[in-house]
């Protein structure tokens, strides 16, 4: 489904003209116009103001059932203590510390710390 396709469903589910929509998000109507024929693609922070001023949550703008979309189960953690090294204990707070140091390093001293482990792991 193309979002230009419900935000006019939507829009007209809702009685609301493009002129609403207008006065509702502050987008001038005929950008309004330019998203429902598809001309142009909104921002995220757009496609925010359309769900607000269309009263629905910004999920329907994107899936036309009743409740959000159920995340598939490759996404889902089984557990937090699934064996795997780092989900617990001393691992995962040096894992931690780990991060938030790399986090601070420059991306030279990023790229000499990955190669010099690469040469290691041969």
């Amino acid at each position: 489904m193309l979002i230009a396709d419900r935000l006019r469903e939507l829009r007209e589910q809702k009685n609301f003209s493009q002129g609403d929509i207008e006065k509702k998000t502050g987008l001038l109507r005929c950008y309004v116009s330019r998203v429902e024929n598809g001309h142009t693609v909104p921002a995220v922070e757009t496609l925010e103001k359309f769900a607000r001023a269309l009263e629905v949550p910004m999920y329907q703008l994107f899936y036309d059932g009743e409740a959000p979309a159920k995340a598939p189960a490759v996404f889902k953690q089984e557990s937090a203590d699934d064996g795997l090294w780092g989900n617990s204990g001393k691992d995962a707070k040096y894992l931690s510390q780990l991060r938030r140091l790399l986090g601070k390093a420059s991306e030279d001293d990023r790229k000499l710390l990955l190669h010099t482990l690469q040469k290691m792991a041969r």
